[in-house]
């Protein structure tokens, strides 16, 4: 079984998906997978200059503050730039789920809902929090302003929707509760599997 992890930015996914992964589930983190392909493929290397111009590698690495600063205020951009980076991450996953030998994986992935994939899942979980709990967290761990974090929610759907969508929701506010919650959701997947 392939599971969707979603939620949004700031939300606490990969605190989720690392819970998960202590559990012995195999975890995908899209975000992680995808900044490797985007230094390691020449085909989507040359895409992404094409797109945004030679500023888009700074001595052969990806010069993410400049990239983002192009997608986060442009939205075509960011959509040209899902088209370059998506079906390569897409591909690499399947390849990696044929390797995994677990009775499901967990696939981790921010914009599910904003790319429309969720039909590449099984079953979707969505974490939750609060915007301003949100907020706090982007701002520490990104150190950028709360107006930049602004404009990144604002381009991720609303979490109501998302969470309507979603098979299992989690909040994630106290981590021990949010610990809890997985182990009884990893039990709940299992039984459901047999």
């Amino acid at each position: 079984m392939v599971i969707g992890l979603t939620g949004g930015i700031g939300s606490g996914k990969t605190t989720v998906a690392t819970m998960f992964s202590k559990l012995g589930v195999p975890v995908y983190n899209s975000d992680i997978e995808a900044k490797k392909i985007m230094h390691t493929s020449e085909h989507v290397k040359n895409a992404v200059i094409d797109l945004f111009g030679e500023k888009a590698y700074l001595d052969k690495k990806l010069n993410k503050k400049y990239i983002s600063d192009k997608v986060f205020n442009d939205k075509k951009q960011l959509e040209q730039l899902n088209k370059i980076v998506h079906p390569a991450v897409r591909a690499h996953f399947l390849a990696w789920v044929a390797e995994q030998n677990y009775p499901y994986v967990i696939q981790e992935s921010a914009l599910v809902f904003e790319n429309n994939s969720q039909s590449n899942y099984d079953k979707i979980i969505f974490v939750r929090a609060d915007e301003s709990i949100r907020l706090k967290r982007v701002i520490a761990r990104d150190l950028i302003s709360e107006k930049a974090v602004k404009a990144r929610i604002k381009n991720q759907l609303k979490d109501p929707f998302k969470e309507k969508l979603s098979d299992y929701v989690i909040e994630n506010i106290q981590l021990k509760e949010t610990q809890s919650r997985v182990e009884q959701l990893h039990k709940r997947i299992l039984a459901e599997l047999k």
